[in-house]
């Protein structure tokens, strides 16, 4: 549940309203008598139902459906409605910051969870053979030593990585996507920064970046909770030049 809104609550509500509406609040696990769609018409309202469910999947065991689908019906069939629509919005509104309380309170425990397993797990692999831990706390291994220069903190560089976090997950590979990424090494994460300038041309690191050095207690996305660890594998391929002095250049 992340950005939760009274509108995207609203929306999220009729959502629902809509699939217990068509499928007669049915125990979703159970297998759908529906016919099969055919037609493209079948198949895009089927499509559209189904985001919708996806949609508002989150916070459907906090609904009554059957009174979702009598508001629908009532409000189709031009019945008088048994909420007016005062008290409707101070409801909404109401549930939607319970909600958000929920979601904050979510955020907090993996927050402390993933710093203390993260603390931990840092604390054992400091001490396995060929890891070397800076004194800003980033931790790296030398998987392959390079030959050619390294990187300064405003050069282009090019790289092939693999991210992961403490569980396995590969959350981004450019090896996966078949090719490599450029861009300037100030422009990522501190943990990125800082590791692959330790790098030469031709080396191949795997960094072990502490939270505060990554995405910290914010996190990325969907996939990146927050305080957690993250391990890369870096392989430096090419120092493409100083961006800093091009732009002196230039305005010169």
């Amino acid at each position: 549940m992340k950005g939760i809104t009274v509108e995207s609550l609203l929306k999220a509500i009729l959502c629902i309203t809509l699939i217990s509406f068509v499928f007669g609040c049915q125990d979703t696990k159970q297998k759908s008598n529906a016919t099969v769609p055919a037609s493209e018409k079948e198949k895009i309202s089927y499509a559209i139902g189904a985001n919708m469910g996806q949609s508002i999947s989150e916070i459907s065991d906090e609904i009554d459906l059957s009174m979702l689908q009598k508001g629908m019906t009532d409000k189709v069939q031009g019945k008088e409605l048994l909420v007016s629509n005062e008290e409707a919005q101070t409801l909404l509104m109401a549930f939607a910051e319970k909600l958000r309380a929920k979601e904050q309170e979510e955020m907090s425990l993996a927050a402390q969870k993933n710093l203390e397993s993260g603390k931990a797990y840092l604390e054992e692999n400091k001490t396995k053979e060929g890891v070397i831990t800076t004194e800003s706390g980033l931790q790296y291994k030398v998987l392959k030593e390079g030959e050619g220069k390294s990187p300064g903190i405003s050069d282009e560089i090019k790289v092939h990585y693999e991210g992961a976090k403490l569980d396995g997950t590969v959350f981004d590979s450019s090896y996966k996507r078949g090719e490599p990424v450029t861009f300037q090494a100030n422009q990522v994460i501190k943990g990125w920064t800082e590791g692959v300038q330790l790098m030469k041309e031709g080396g191949k690191y795997k960094l072990f970046i502490p939270a505060d050095l990554a995405y910290g207690e914010t996190g990325a996305g969907q996939q990146i909770g927050p305080n957690e660890v993250l391990i890369f594998d870096v392989e430096l391929l090419e120092v493409v030049g100083d961006q800093s002095q091009v732009s002196r250049n230039k305005a010169e």
